[in-house]
């Protein structure tokens, strides 16, 4: 998994958080909504990693549930970044599609893997 499209697809989505995170802080001088983009943004990969070294399949599948559940939360952070005029509709709509990309390429690891344990 650590050289899986899905693990490379969340650490570069990772790093554009963290561009956009320093844009907004120096450029829109913007903190606190920002911070709680970062974290839930980067989260996603981190739990990535982690299903990486599962202890088990179920640990795995509840590892890829952290990260869906952090794209879900992430999803929201850019739309009401969006709409309070942060980011413009064109940046807004690259890493939103990032975003969706994520959750279904989560979505479809987890389908997968829970159909493979049964």
């Amino acid at each position: 998994m650590a050289d899986s499209l899905v693990a490379q697809k969340s650490y570069q989505f990772a790093l554009r958080i963290v561009k956009l995170y320093q844009h907004l802080k120096e450029q829109k001088k913007e903190y606190i909504l920002a911070k709680q983009l970062l974290r839930s943004g980067t989260s996603i990969g981190a739990n990535v990693e982690e299903a990486v070294a599962a202890q088990s399949k179920a640990d795995f599948i509840h590892k890829l549930h952290i990260s869906l559940k952090e794209t879900r939360e992430t999803s929201y952070w850019l739309r009401l970044l969006k709409d309070a005029n942060y980011l413009d509709d064109d940046g807004y709509k690259s890493i939103y599609a990032d975003c969706l990309e994520l959750q279904k390429m989560l979505s479809s690891s987890i389908l997968t893997s829970k159909k493979n344990n049964s």
